[in-house]
């Protein structure tokens, strides 16, 4: 199954209170009025949330899935990635709900329980 910008969107928009909004010309994703996922004007990508201490593994263990534009992500805590990489649709939405809970209000992360990360993968 190929991931696409279609369900990027159904999952993103299947999250609690998260909005779409366009920004730059392309679509985000909002919760709370913060942005946790963007697609890419060509509709192969996402930009999401991701520590930037945490980007340089996740993108040295995959790089055909995670990558950054060198000179306008490095300064954020945002990382890109190819939508054709991943492996089905589990995983895109276990990417789009990691970075929804890093833009979500603490009280509304608290509220849904059933999106924080299962203690066995971690």
């Amino acid at each position: 199954m190929t991931v696409t910008a279609d369900d990027v969107r159904a999952i993103a928009l299947s999250l609690p209170d998260t909005a779409e909004k366009l920004a730059w010309g392309q679509p985000t994703f909002r919760v709370a009025g913060k942005i946790f996922a963007a697609l890419g004007d060509d509709d192969a990508t996402m930009g999401v949330k991701c520590p930037v201490e945490d980007r340089a593994e996740l993108i040295a263990s995959e790089p055909e899935k995670f990558f950054v534009r060198e000179g306008h992500d490095d300064s954020y805590a945002w990382l890109r990635v190819r939508l054709a990489a991943l492996d089905d649709a589990a995983e895109l939405n276990a990417v789009l709900t990691d970075s929804w809970r890093q833009a979500a209000p603490r009280r509304l992360v608290a509220a849904h329980p059933e999106l924080s990360p299962d203690p066995a993968d971690g």
